[in-house]
């Protein structure tokens, strides 16, 4: 049974200010968990309603009431998991970087996270207003690949700053991506869902590129911007 110590540390990691105090972070399902397992993320305590063997020494039986409890889904999926929060590692430039310029939608973060995987992007650098990746939403939508993509908070104007690479900005005027000369080095920055790339980053930039729209009506506003991640990427990767 859970003591109401151990339920209060594990619901008040669903807020970022607590996570940061811990240095924990939450994960639920068994597929999400043996990803994370498998990698070198360091497991702190894992609650299960059944015996799954993943690590003896910290599991913990408890029954389905007190998952309930704990858990921060609907519907609880038999294994809920602490982890600590890894230290994030030096960014390589050697390779393509993407950049998120205060993104703020849980599930559209975990999804980029999962394309930079796809696409093999080992960096990930975000606005300091970007959403924890430690958000338990954020980490149910990267399906584990969350450990395979390193993701750094920054002062993101500062880092463009310094960095001797090219810089090529999402936009809806840019230059199509399908005409523009790509690197496979350098840094893609995609910007907030609703107002875009702030003025601060625009003026750092050094190529804007943008995904024409094929529509008769061309009515449509804009794409999501994991979306248009997707696509961005998958152009940068094919060339």
């Amino acid at each position: 049974m859970l003591s109401k110590n151990q339920i209060k540390l594990i619901t008040s990691l669903k807020q970022k200010k607590y996570r940061l105090q811990h240095e924990l972070f939450v994960v639920e399902g068994i597929k999400t968990i043996q990803e994370l397992l498998q990698s070198d993320f360091k497991l702190e305590t894992l609650y299960t309603t059944e015996s799954f063997n993943f690590d003896a020494k910290k599991e913990e039986l408890i029954s389905e009431t007190d998952l309930k409890r704990i858990s921060f889904l609907t519907t609880p999926n038999k294994a809920l998991a602490i982890f600590k929060i890894p230290k994030a590692k030096p960014i390589d430039f050697s390779e393509l970087i993407v950049a998120l310029d205060d993104v703020r939608d849980p599930g559209n973060l975990g999804t980029m996270i999962r394309l930079c995987d796809w696409f093999g992007v080992k960096n990930l650098v975000c606005s300091l207003e970007t959403v924890d990746c430690f958000n338990p939403k954020v980490i149910q939508a990267t399906m584990g690949s969350i450990t395979r993509v390193n993701v750094t908070y920054l002062d993101l104007e500062e880092f463009l700053k310094q960095a001797n690479v090219t810089s090529y900005g999402t936009f809806m005027d840019g230059k199509s991506v399908y005409d523009s000369e790509l690197s496979n080095t350098g840094i893609l920055i995609l910007g907030n869902e609703a107002n875009g790339i702030s003025k601060g980053i625009e003026s750092l930039i050094s190529k804007k590129i943008s995904i024409p729209r094929f529509g008769n009506l061309q009515a449509t506003e804009s794409l999501n911007v994991a979306t248009a991640a997707a696509i961005f990427l998958s152009e940068f990767k094919r060339r």
